[in-house]
């Protein structure tokens, strides 16, 4: 695993932190995440809080805009409002229906959007993030979220801690399905999707076990097991799925259990 960055702070947050500065400070902290001081090495990435929000930034790109977690960001919400439902692509592949909602686990939250998709179509999602950064970024979006919409935000559940063995711990068949969306080289152009993955993968690493969440997925799903990969992309860990549901760039490999 990368090394951690350090948290970056302003003479006036170290001097007079607000509340939540407070807050944020603490939280950093709680995963080892130390605060920049002159004995600090170079690092190209750093976490600010910006505007009481927590933000990973590049420090080799100039007048770069931080990565965070918004669940309340336009995009979200229009995706919420217009993208479709239940029907969408993934709430079909995780197997959303109205009125029977679901226990979803989703072993790789990235930034969480596919999550807030599944738990704002009224999934209950345990996100577990084992990037120490990723998971300080996923607890301040739930924190800012529970401030707007805090029924929404007890949908979720987020711990840091290693998927696989998460998942070998449970019960078999502990959650409704298990979602994975493993990291994989992104060949879109957009600028924001480039600047995202680029951070990712810096902060992450090479994902060089992806192939290990299968089978725990498999174990701690009771009804099904979801995979979600660009249309190119090989099977995970070689294993045929009973099903496939395709989107534009993505395709969804859906595992179902025999009941």
């Amino acid at each position: 695993m990368p090394e951690l960055p350090y948290l970056r702070l302003s003479g006036q947050q170290l001097a007079a932190p607000s509340e939540i500065e407070q807050q944020l400070i603490s939280l950093t902290s709680s995963v080892g995440v130390k605060p920049e001081s002159e004995d600090s090495g170079e690092q190209s990435l750093v976490l600010e809080i910006v505007d009481e929000t927590l933000q990973l930034m590049d420090l080799t790109v100039a007048n770069s805009n931080g990565v965070n977690v918004d669940f309340l960001s336009g995009q979200s919400q229009y995706r919420r409002q217009h993208g479709g439902g239940s029907k969408e692509p993934v709430a079909k592949a995780v197997g959303i229906k109205a009125n029977q909602p679901l226990t979803v686990l989703d072993a790789t939250p990235g930034l969480g959007r596919d999550a807030f998709v599944l738990a704002a179509l009224g999934a209950n999602v345990i996100m577990i993030e084992r990037s120490p950064v990723a998971y300080l970024l996923l607890a301040d979006g739930l924190r800012r979220l529970a401030v707007q919409e805090p029924e929404l935000a007890k949908q979720f559940v987020l711990y840091h801690a290693n998927s696989c063995d998460y998942m070998q711990q449970l019960a078999a068949g502990s959650v409704d399905a298990v979602y994975l969306d493993p990291m994989f080289p992104h060949r879109k152009k957009s600028a924001l999707v480039k600047k995202e993955m680029r951070l990712f993968q810096l902060m992450l690493g090479a994902d060089e076990d992806a192939d290990l969440l299968l089978p725990a997925a498999l174990h701690a799903a009771a009804k099904r097991v979801v995979v979600k990969r660009p249309n190119s992309a090989p099977l995970l860990a070689n294993h045929k799925p009973s099903m496939a549901i395709a989107s534009k760039k993505h395709r969804f490999d859906v595992y179902i259990k025999n009941v």
